[in-house]
């Protein structure tokens, strides 16, 4: 009898059916486990350098960044664009969005790249581009960047400046819209237009009168 009733259960339940959603559980949940896992080993920085054509390369080249992509964030405008955001009346600013490894890089560091490669006490642009939509900014995605953050550019403020007051905000980190295909890896696909904006723009050396040689 017992045996008989365990032999039932099973037939109703071990059905071709049963065995397709079993399978689709199973796929469902090693998916979601894999997400995680790589989520769990990234994290996310966005900062506003001025020309984010600019802003790719440093990044780029330190061990621990997965990617980055310039885009435009902290407006009102739903679909920027890269005409909109020029104008100066969207809201929004051109950025660079840093997706790295906490294991290998830290948001410190990454910070530490950044000043280097913008002037903080420049507070209507960055060097030859004047605007709002060009100002420096750093976008922080939790409590604990923007503790860094603020931690960091009080350090840089007491020991590069002697507490001249840098003028880059910190703002809590909204909506990223990406840029247009042809502002991707600019420097990578237009390396002599890309040379040329940096010397016209002054961008170059205005950061060596600010840091020195890198």
């Amino acid at each position: 009898m017992y045996i008989k009733f365990n032999l039932s259960v099973r037939e109703r339940f071990l059905t071709p059916k049963t065995h397709r959603f079993c399978a689709i559980f199973v796929f469902l949940l090693a998916s979601f486990y894999s997400v995680c896992s790589a989520n769990s080993h990234s994290n996310t920085a966005i900062f506003a350098g001025g020309c984010f054509w600019c802003m790719e390369y440093p990044f780029d080249r330190l061990e621990g960044v997965l990617s980055t992509k310039p885009g435009y964030t902290g407006g009102v405008s739903p679909n920027p664009s890269y005409e909109v955001v020029s104008g100066g009346m969207s809201g929004h600013v051109e950025v660079v969005q840093v997706i790295f490894d906490p294991t290998k890089i830290s948001y410190k560091q990454l910070l530490e790249v950044y000043w280097k490669n913008i002037d903080p006490f420049q507070g209507n642009g960055q060097f030859c581009d004047i605007g709002l939509q060009y100002k420096a900014i750093i976008f922080v995605n939790s409590s604990v960047q923007k503790l860094i953050a603020e931690e960091s550019r009080q350090n840089l403020e007491k020991s590069y400046f002697g507490n001249e007051a840098i003028v880059v905000e910190i703002r809590p980190a909204s909506v990223f819209f990406e840029a247009e295909t042809y502002h991707q890896d600019y420097y990578q696909k237009n390396p002599i237009r890309y040379k040329l904006y940096r010397y016209q723009c002054g961008r170059d050396q205005r950061l060596r009168e600010l840091w020195g040689s890198q």
